[in-house]
């Protein structure tokens, strides 16, 4: 009978995760050699090919992709064991924060099921606006937050990288010649933010048709035509749709959507819980349901 190594599946899955086997070894804490000895060691444990890799790109083959399931699940019963017979539950008040936007992704089920398999901890959950959330946690008021980060800035541990588009609807229509109306959160935003520099980088005229304070807002405004607005690609819900080409707008790049902890409280039984299962979701947990 075959038996596999946890470390091996927590060093494929962190692979499989960042497509990247320098940021695995990053977010694992070891070096890149013994991150390729992990996933080397498990390919032969299976006798298939789990990953392919070249000098530019990291990709899971047909067998990587069953894989990753099957490791979530090993994990998370090895995890479970473990707690039982050490007699460590998870327990107290845990202090979570949500980007709004992500609300509407796998994350509310994570949730679900994290209550389930730890009934002892209570969460005090906090959605707001990523920047509002990163100034939380800054401030000691909250334990882990999931949200966005700008590209290249390397707090956190990434969950998925993600491309901004812009959204509109199917009849929006933009002239050429008027400023551009946005639908924005209020500054702190990433999201409006990358707008407004790639507006302002193509010499494009704008202007703040209308303010929103939550996903919901922006996404109603949207749809009834009042502007166009960003939003990560996996996160555009049924009402809207990606503006393309024709569009003629500017690129506005990727952004990451990560998993942060408070270093005050990030070796508290709750919170590496919590971590532990927001990360072995994958990136799959942050693309939007609806």
């Amino acid at each position: 009978m075959t038996t596999y190594d946890p470390g091996q599946l927590e060093t494929f899955l962190a692979v499989a995760q960042t497509r990247s086997f320098t940021q695995a070894a990053v977010r694992l804490g070891i070096r890149q050699p013994t991150v390729s000895q992990h996933v080397r060691k498990l390919e032969e444990a299976t006798g298939r090919v789990l990953v392919h890799r070249d000098t530019h790109s990291v990709s899971m083959t047909p067998d990587g992709e069953a894989m990753i399931g099957f490791a979530r699940s090993i994990l998370a019963a090895h995890e479970q064991a473990s707690n039982y017979f050490s007699g460590v539950r998870p327990h107290g008040r845990l202090r979570m924060g949500m980007s709004d936007d992500l609300a509407l992704t796998r994350l509310p089920q994570i949730l679900r099921d994290f209550r389930r398999d730890h009934p002892l901890v209570d969460l005090d959950l906090s959605i707001d606006q990523s920047g509002s959330l990163h100034r939380r946690l800054e401030n000691d008021r909250l334990d882990l937050f999931v949200g966005k980060r700008p590209r290249g800035e390397p707090r956190g541990q990434l969950v998925k990288r993600d491309r901004l588009v812009w959204v509109g609807t199917a009849a929006t229509r933009l002239d050429a010649s008027k400023p551009l109306p946005l639908v924005v959160y209020p500054a702190p935003s990433l999201s409006r933010t990358a707008m407004e520099n790639a507006l302002q980088r193509a010499n494009t005229a704008y202007r703040s048709a209308c303010i929103c304070r939550g996903v919901n807002g922006m996404i109603g405004a949207v749809a009834a035509g009042i502007g166009i607005s960003a939003l990560a690609s996996s996160l555009v819900p049924v009402q809207l749709t990606p503006l393309g080409p024709q569009h003629r707008l500017p690129e506005l790049g990727y952004i990451d959507l990560v998993l942060l902890t408070n270093p005050r409280t990030e070796d508290r039984p709750a919170t590496k819980a919590l971590a532990a299962a927001v990360l072995a979701s994958g990136p799959a947990s942050l693309t939007t349901t609806t």
